[in-house]
């Protein structure tokens, strides 16, 4: 996607039959704020360790326009999960790390309201999501990795047809600890692209 003007980006907007998939904008910041705070305990065991600043306004107002400029530049797409009436964050869906060139490919990463686990919002949402990053990014490759006793992250990616390559050792710092991670990817099934 070519750099533009920020006021002329077009911001992808998917709708599910309970989500809107889309990137917020920075007025829209205390949705972030209020994710971020209610599932702040709920989220620490899969998420490095955050400063406070990190569940204030001005931080999500600078980070949300952080994820437009590198979605404007191709370099990220940074989705939240919407109820449909748009006024609750449930979730995020993060595509970084996208490659161009001969690799074609990004990561994934993901995380959910601990009030909306299991009932299949996730699976919804990011199913809607790789079919964007597959038939409109036209990328050939999502990696997602997961710590291996976090049964849901692997549950959820089996569903979404993920397969597992291998195990990484001290992958990743979270929550202040070095964690092994298990390596999954998922290909196009468009498999001209």
């Amino acid at each position: 996607m070519p750099a533009g003007k920020l006021s002329d980006l077009v911001i992808p907007r998917i709708e599910t039959e309970r989500l809107v998939v889309t990137l917020l904008r920075p007025s829209l910041a205390e949705l972030m704020v209020r994710f971020r705070l209610e599932n702040r305990r709920h989220l620490t065991a899969w998420e490095p360790l955050r400063s406070p600043q990190f569940y204030t306004e001005p931080f999500w107002q600078a980070q949300l326009q952080a994820n437009l400029v590198d979605f404007s530049r191709g370099e990220s797409c940074s989705f939240v999960m919407l109820n449909r009436a748009e006024n609750q964050v449930l979730g995020v869906i993060n595509f970084t790390q996208i490659t161009r060139g001969t690799m074609q490919s990004c990561q994934l990463g993901y995380a959910l309201g601990g009030a909306f686990e299991g009932q299949g919002y996730m699976q919804e949402g990011v199913s809607a999501a790789l079919q964007y990053v597959f038939d409109v990014l036209k990328l050939h490759r999502v990696s997602a990795n997961y710590i291996p006793h976090n049964g849901r992250s692997a549950r959820l990616l089996t569903r979404l047809g993920f397969e597992v390559e291998g195990r990484a050792r001290a992958f990743l710092k979270i929550n202040g600890q070095w964690e092994d991670h298990i390596l999954t990817a998922l290909i196009n099934p468009d498999s001209s692209l």
